[in-house]
């Protein structure tokens, strides 16, 4: 029996239990970095630092500030708040250590020292002074314990062997040799220009993401999350698919400006769980696709997990053209996880579960439906002509405003007798913005040591080199080497880091071979997700494994079930030109001709994976229907005739049985 097929949870009126919830949030902190939880005197000097970080960022949004001095202060504050919210071993998780408090100062010096006479720093870089090696090795060695507390040894590891590798270059064999770099060059390239931990990772965070971080905690603190899920759970209800539509269209709705997927896994989870369970959905099959929805939030407009922004800086597109270029590959993925949905229903028999609603629809849009607004406020501030950092200021603005339509929803900054200023709902929002950076920008800081030493060795060009010899100097074989490499980096690091690792490094063997680099950059990014749903590091099915207690494992083979459709587009992004119609290049033609026909392979595969159709399927007719869906995701003509006709076999063969069945 498979995992979909098992019994239900017995009793059906299931629960999230505090124990599930705290195991949930472990997931969480794994990916954001375990934070500590102060109190008195020291929360409130956590607090009003983090309070202040926030603010700063919103005057850069609209002030002149030069680069070099915004990237320096944003280092400079992500070491300060790091280092005194997050402890270097579980125990001190109640208290700040005295060595936490040494090193963030030091963190502080070693900006202070490069801003105070800039001109004459960076001039230097050639040949660094002793005070310059000094304070240029403390900030590498800041940035590798940094991320050792915020994503783990592994991560550091990655990061301390490209160090490793920029040293030992004259005693490796061809072709990965090279000169080799001393402390002093590396500093110099890491510390005292612009091209390394200051590069433009940390010039994204401390821009697009720092600013749509605290977008996200504005919109959290203002209850729009909340109020996602209640109209999800309303609007889908009366019908046996309601439990699974449910989490897609929440999933969608939340998923999008939060762009984080383990939180909007748990943040779902914690409600729609129970409603699962009473539809007929196992623990694994209810983890698996509250994970898969959770995975949406990272591919999903306009946050895209953070990579959007750094994939219009390494291309020099503007950030409209990303979201443009993500929206028909969200569609099609939140079409698949539908369809999946839709099939759950055939094939393990989902039940009706009635809206436990206490409001209609109608009357919770018109008192909560201003949160409507997080959806498009952006996108519509950039077509009337602001720019994406002017644009996210203002949708700031616009949300902290429309919370106050409610009272309960009110961001207010006035302290009352019984709320000090620092916990007043703004002041606790812009501090979830500026701790909700830290953890993304120490990872951009360490991508910039290794996009640094990726430079100055010439390695993206030898590795490059080595995929196209390995695959032959095929283009089919570049790709799926490439996705290879990719879901391997991922399994070490996190999405933003893998992104930005394989895009210096792999994304150059497709550039090599004809491809687009807008596409070869998408098609990167999209396999670097697959670091949510892959172990060791599969944080997502881990989280909902947690919360609806079901096995780990499986719940991240029901994760794969459900998302593999939507994971074989990217390659139709790379294999033919009219693949790039996907990204909303090309004719109008060539889009809409090859968006209906990977969608068409995306139901297939739906079917083939999930075994039914209109019945169950036989094993030919899952093989002709995942054979069918792989030929249509292809964009190739001979390829969309083959696989339409292998669709067309198995519909009519399924319509037969069906009919038969119908007088018994």
């Amino acid at each position: 029996m498979s995992t979909t097929e098992q019994q239900p949870l017995s009793p059906p009126e299931a629960v999230v239990d505090e124990a599930a919830r705290r195991k949930a949030e472990e997931y969480v902190e794994q990916e954001e970095g375990a934070s500590r939880k102060l109190e008195g005197k020291t929360a409130a000097v956590a607090t009003w630092i983090a309070v202040a970080m926030s603010l700063y960022h919103l005057y850069a949004a609209y002030a002149i500030i030069p680069a070099h001095v915004l990237r320096a202060t944003h280092v400079g504050f992500v070491l300060l708040l790091l280092f005194l919210l997050f402890p270097a071993a579980p125990r001190w998780r109640s208290r700040i250590h005295w060595s936490d408090v040494v090193l963030a100062l030091l963190g502080v010096s070693t900006i202070a020292y490069l801003l105070v006479d800039f001109d004459d720093f960076i001039e230097r870089a050639v040949t660094p002074t002793r005070l310059d090696l000094f304070f240029g090795v403390a900030l590498i060695l800041l940035v590798l314990e940094g991320v050792r507390r915020t994503s783990g040894l592994v991560m550091m590891g990655v990061v301390a062997s490209f160090l490793g590798y920029a040293f030992v270059g004259p005693w490796l064999p061809p072709p990965w040799t090279h000169r080799g770099y001393d402390v002093e060059r590396l500093v110099g390239q890491l510390y005292m220009t612009l091209e390394g931990i200051f590069g433009s990772p940390i010039d994204v965070s401390a821009t697009f993401i720092t600013l749509f971080t605290i977008y996200g905690a504005i919109l959290a603190a203002s209850g729009a999350g909340e109020f996602f899920i209640d109209f999800s759970l309303a609007v889908t209800g009366g019908k046996r698919a309601a439990a699974g539509r449910t989490i897609v269209l929440s999933s969608f709705l939340l998923g999008g400006p939060s762009g984080s997927g383990v939180a909007t896994t748990v943040t779902i989870g914690s409600v729609a769980w129970p409603m699962l369970a009473r539809a007929g959905y196992e623990r694994n099959a209810a983890g698996g696709l509250l994970a898969a929805g959770g995975l949406g939030a990272i591919i999903s407009p306009p946050v895209l997990g953070a990579a959007a922004f750094l994939i219009a800086e390494f291309l020099n597109l503007s950030y409209l053209d990303v979201i443009f270029m993500a929206t028909i590959p969200t569609l099609l993925y939140y079409f698949g996880l539908f369809l999946m949905v839709e099939l759950d229903v055939r094939k393990i028999g989902v039940r009706e579960v009635p809206p436990k609603r206490r409001e209609g629809i109608w009357a919770m849009v018109k008192e909560r439906g201003f949160h409507f607004t997080s959806l498009f406020a952006i996108i519509a501030f950039m077509i009337y002509g602001f720019s994406p950092i002017i644009s996210v200021f203002w949708a700031i603005l616009l949300a902290a405003a429309l919370s106050y339509v409610r009272k309960d929803t009110a961001l207010t900054f006035l302290p009352t007798r019984h709320t000090p200023l620092h916990r007043t709902r703004m002041a606790k929002a812009l501090e979830a913005g500026a701790i909700g950076v830290v953890s993304v920008a120490v990872t951009c800081a360490a991508a910039g040591i290794i996009v640094g030493v990726v430079t100055l060795t010439g390695l993206g060009l030898k590795f490059s080199s080595i995929v196209i010899h390995l695959a032959g100097g095929s283009l089919l074989m570049t790709a799926v080497l490439t996705s290879l490499v990719v879901w391997i980096v991922g399994l070490a690091v996190p999405v933003t880091a893998s992104y930005i690792i394989c895009a210096v490094i792999a994304a150059p063997a497709l550039t090599k071979l004809g491809v687009p680099a807008f596409a070869a950059h998408m098609f990167v990014f999209y396999y670097a997700v697959l670091s949510e749903v892959s172990p060791p590091t599969a944080l997502s099915p881990f989280a909902a494994a947690a919360i609806t207690g079901g096995d780990p494992y499986k719940t991240t083979l029901q994760t794969w079930k459900y998302t593999l459709p939507a994971f074989l587009v990217p390659f139709a992004f790379v294999l033919d030109p009219a693949g790039v119609g996907l990204l909303l290049k090309g004719s109008v033609v060539d889009v809409i001709h090859v968006t209906l026909t990977a969608a068409l392979g995306i139901a297939a595969l739906a079917c083939g994976t999930q075994g039914w159709m209109f019945t169950r399927t036989s094993l030919l007719e899952r093989v002709m229907l995942v054979a069918a869906g792989l030929l249509l995701v292809y964009p190739a003509t001979w390829a969309d005739l083959a696989g339409a006709a292998l669709v067309a076999i198995p519909v009519v063969m399924q319509r037969l049985r069906v009919r038969a069945m119908v007088p018994a």
